[in-house]
């Protein structure tokens, strides 16, 4: 069998390093883009540049993986008529969850993500290309989030979290290592091709349930308190005037409060999707 030939974008963020393990394990010969020097390795190149400029290695392409912000990549991907007979891009799931945000700027990214799958799908099929976007939610596992890490290492560094009360909403954290294998499994899958999935974890959990199993991964220094709201706002606001927790906004506490669960049985039915239950370790969470 002839060697299959690769671009990986986005190969050094933490789902696209696990992509490009899987693909060298398994013998494809992978070029990827890398804004910073890197040193290669048998089987793969790297390419030191980014979106704004053509690929060096455009010929003789078996598929484009797209681990970066989708929209940078669509844009990149309808400008150079590159062949390759398969795309597999990593959206998310914001473009459903942020689309009625109280945040003009959320609103923005839901409007920027729908519009990327759009432009993508549309130049994939001009080209005869098979196009597929795996959308996640709530990535954890290599210690890079910015949620469950966040979470994780501010417990460590204080010994307590505080949730507000009303942090109730379901969850579905997925793992860096099932999504890198989701973009393989889709690679010969035809039922995949011009299709977006949502790709949650094996597991759904209320926020509060969430948070405290990763603090149970911490060990047993680390509390949870759950505070009346009013509280809560009290708290940030003095985080705030700190200059801390500026990611916590109105709109991430009201999300909070929300369900945010996917249905899985598309890519269930489609390529075998069937990711873990939500048990992180430390290493997982990037404090071990």
């Amino acid at each position: 069998m002839a060697t299959r030939r690769a671009l990986v974008f986005g190969g050094s963020g933490q789902i696209g390093e696990r992509v490009l393990e899987r693909l060298l394990a398994t013998g494809w010969e992978v070029t990827a883009w890398s804004r910073q020097p890197r040193a290669p390795r048998p089987g793969l190149t790297w390419q030191q540049g980014d979106l704004s400029q053509p690929p060096a290695a455009a010929l003789g392409i078996d598929a484009i993986f797209s681990c970066g912000p989708l929209d940078h990549f669509a844009h990149w991907y309808a400008a150079h008529a590159i062949k390759a007979a398969r795309v597999v891009a990593f959206g998310s799931t914001s473009l459903q969850v942020k689309q009625r945000s109280i945040d003009a700027a959320e609103r923005d990214v839901a409007q920027r993500l729908e519009q990327a799958e759009q432009h993508l799908f549309a130049a994939a099929a001009k080209r005869g290309t098979a196009a597929t976007v795996l959308r996640p939610t709530l990535v954890y596992g290599a210690g890079r989030d910015r949620t469950l890490t966040r979470i994780a290492r501010i417990a460590q560094r204080s010994g307590v979290f505080v949730l507000p009360r009303a942090a109730d909403g379901l969850r579905q954290p997925v793992h860096v290592d099932d999504l890198a294998q989701a973009a393989m499994d889709v690679l010969d899958r035809s039922a995949t091709y011009q299709r977006s999935y949502a790709l949650g974890g094996g597991e759904v959990l209320s926020y509060r349930q969430m948070v405290e199993r990763v603090l149970a991964a911490l060990g047993p220094s680390a509390r949870l308190y759950r505070l009346p709201t009013s509280a809560f706002a009290s708290v940030l606001w003095v985080a705030h005037r700190a200059g801390r927790l500026r990611g916590m906004s109105d709109a991430v506490l009201l999300r909070m409060r929300e369900d945010l669960v996917f249905d899985l049985e598309p890519a269930r039915r489609d390529f075998g999707y069937s990711p873990r239950v939500f048990r992180p370790g430390p290493a997982e969470l990037g404090v071990g």
